[in-house]
């Protein structure tokens, strides 16, 4: 295995040997584990290359997978995409180095991504109002579920709801909104990848505006349909990006003393591990042992089918690329209603853009962006026969100054505002064309 920023810890007398390995901290056990040890990204670079040619390609394609000491942030498949990726202070000479020797131009994007997550770090402490919960900053997990739980409180249309628990037996909290019976269904999942964190900050703010909103349309939504809002799927996960490593991406799922985590949305029981997954534990996008090998996936995918019939439309946020996509990402072969998501999408993104100027593509996953099997969407557009089914990728765009998953707290508002936005065009859209009748 190679390794990747080698830092040594002593703690209680014993050594511990931690390797970053592809943005996540993998453990050689050669004693017990400090409870304090916390990943750093010490001048690591963040940079923006784009491949201008075949030979760009098989170049980048070739150094993701031999080396550890590369994170993609964002990667291209086709001649004319992008690649973010963060490079280790060890690695800088021979990183750019091949730059020159392939003529492949890059920009940097960051000069020391630790200092970008300290600064994360320093607002959300020093912006933080005990017990006012807004979207001035990001939230922990513990406060985003008393949040959800003071809802339930003071508004007769919330009801918590739980669907399982974590491997580290945490709850999958969400809420149900429901201003009357009989109304057709519509579920939105946040958070499946922890980094992720304006994921549940957009899921949380939609879900703060279905209730306070007095804008007609989005009352018309909220009140019209029952909504189905679970911020955080993967609440391990989210916990560890505060307390031990920003950038980790999966579940925490212990495969080996070395190992941990699947990635949550490669997981699923559709077309599970053929496309876009690795069946190499320490990657990112490690499909897990088997399908829904992961117990938050398998307690969440339960939980849904027992709304089967009830809801119309699943709708996932994730970060970052701002993007719409819609089934399928296991094959480049349509949807049978390919052309309707298609219309929908291209009149959501033109929702969301009138605020802020704030540009969108869209397309099904496999074409928009790269081939990747086992998502959520995919399988309740398949197994419960959803037809409405898209994953917003949010803010940033792939070329902003930051590192992507690291977007400033001043965004979480206009990422909210612009998103709720399209997501009442979606919803209209979709009705136009009967997809919401019971």
């Amino acid at each position: 295995m190679a390794l990747r920023g080698l830092v040594y810890y002593r703690g209680r007398s014993k050594m511990v040997l931690k390797a970053v390995v592809n943005g996540v901290i993998a453990v050689l056990w050669i004693g017990v584990i400090c409870a304090g040890e916390v990943a750093r990204y010490d001048n690591y670079r963040v940079y923006r290359l784009i491949a201008k040619s075949n030979d760009h390609l098989k170049t980048l394609h070739e150094l993701q997978d031999s080396s550890d000491s590369y994170i993609f942030l964002e990667k291209g498949l086709k001649v004319g995409d992008g690649f973010n990726i963060v490079v280790a202070p060890h690695k800088l000479a021979d990183f750019t180095e091949m730059l020159d020797v392939d003529g492949i131009k890059a920009e940097i994007l960051d000069t020391n991504l630790q200092r970008s997550i300290d600064e994360e770090k320093y607002r959300m402490q020093s912006k933080r109002t005990k017990g006012i919960f807004d979207w001035n900053e990001y939230h922990e997990l513990e406060e985003i579920h008393n949040w959800l739980d003071k809802l339930a409180l003071n508004y007769e249309q919330v009801e918590v709801v739980e669907a399982g628990h974590s491997y580290e037996n945490r709850t999958i909290k969400g809420v149900k909104v429901s201003y009357k019976s009989g109304n057709p269904g519509i579920f939105l999942e946040g958070g499946i990848h922890a980094r992720e964190w304006i994921s549940p900050a957009t899921v949380t703010y939609i879900l703060n505006e279905l209730l306070t909103s007095q804008d007609p349309k989005v009352r018309n939504i909220s009140e019209n349909y029952d909504w189905y809002i679970f911020p955080n799927v993967n609440p391990d996960g989210y916990v560890y990006t505060h307390k031990k490593n920003r950038l980790w991406r999966k579940t925490r799922t212990p495969y080996s003393r070395a190992c941990f985590g699947a990635d949550p949305n490669r997981n699923w029981d559709f077309h599970w591990a053929e496309q876009g997954t690795s069946d190499r534990c320490n990657t990112e996008t490690y499909g897990g042992p088997y399908a829904f090998s992961e117990v938050e996936m398998k307690s969440l995918s339960q939980y849904i089918e027992s709304l089967k019939g009830k809801i119309q439309a699943y709708i996932a946020f994730h970060s970052y690329s701002q993007v719409l996509l819609y089934p399928y990402g296991h094959t480049i072969e349509h949807t049978p209603n390919h052309d309707d998501l298609t219309d929908i999408a291209n009149a959501t993104v033109t929702a969301l853009a009138k605020r802020y100027g704030t540009k969108y593509y869209y397309g099904n996953t496999y074409e928009a962006i790269y081939p990747a099997s086992g998502s959520s969407a995919d399988w309740v557009y398949n197994t419960l026969g959803v037809r409405v089914a898209y994953t917003y990728e949010l803010r940033p765009s792939p070329s902003s100054w930051n590192s992507g998953f690291i977007l400033p707290s001043e965004q979480i508002v206009p990422t909210g505002e612009e998103t709720l936005d399209s997501l009442v065009t979606l919803v209209e859209e979709s009705a136009k064309r009967k997809y919401f009748e019971l």
